[in-house]
């Protein structure tokens, strides 16, 4: 008997023995309280048996036979090796009519070695730099193209000084382009 099904006998006893009701019981087991009826008649009728799943160790109805997962292996070794499952799916059916998920093509392709995955490398975490304690010691510039006159004038940039201490913009400039030009008039300005 499974974890799950214990847990359901016990709530299923204290409802029997009316030390709880239908609707808490449902609220515990995250059922409807119409499945808990349904529950304690099976109970009843045939005893802890019936609180099992009548699906343990059935095969599921959307299980694909091994002569056409051996079949699709067979096409990915001598066509599609070096595809990736995705790629290989919609190949599998736009040119050999098999219709199987992506994750499933994955899956088989993991336990014959066709395909391994990737180990993603963690992101990397920045602490932020601390602001500088005095007005001027560090004016950080940029620039910015964008279409700032919404097509009422040409696509410019913003040329922009901004103090670091403070976050003081100490200049502002349009200017055509991002350029040493563009920064040395605007630091002239």
């Amino acid at each position: 008997m499974t974890q799950k099904a214990v847990d359901r006998l016990e709530v299923l006893q204290q409802v029997i023995s009316r030390t709880a009701r239908q609707r808490e019981a449902a609220q515990q087991l995250g059922l409807s309280v119409r499945q808990v009826r349904r529950l304690l008649i099976r109970y009843r009728e045939e005893g802890t048996a019936g609180l099992v799943s009548r699906h343990l160790g059935r095969r599921p109805g959307n299980v694909l036979s091994e002569a056409v997962r051996q079949e699709v292996l067979g096409l990915i070794r001598n066509h599609y090796a070096d595809f990736g499952p995705t790629l290989a799916v919609e190949k599998l059916s736009e040119r050999h009519g098999y219709q199987l998920s992506a994750e499933t093509l994955r899956q088989w392709m993991m336990t014959e070695g066709l395909w391994k995955p990737k180990i993603r490398k963690s992101a990397q975490i920045h602490q932020r730099r601390p602001r500088r304690p005095r007005r001027g010691e560090l004016v950080q510039i940029d620039g910015s193209p964008h279409d700032w006159f919404e097509d009422r004038g040409p696509r410019c940039t913003l040329i922009v000084f901004i103090d670091d201490a403070t976050s003081e913009l100490l200049a502002l400039r349009f200017a055509p382009a991002e350029t040493t030009q563009a920064y040395l008039q605007t630091l002239r300005s």
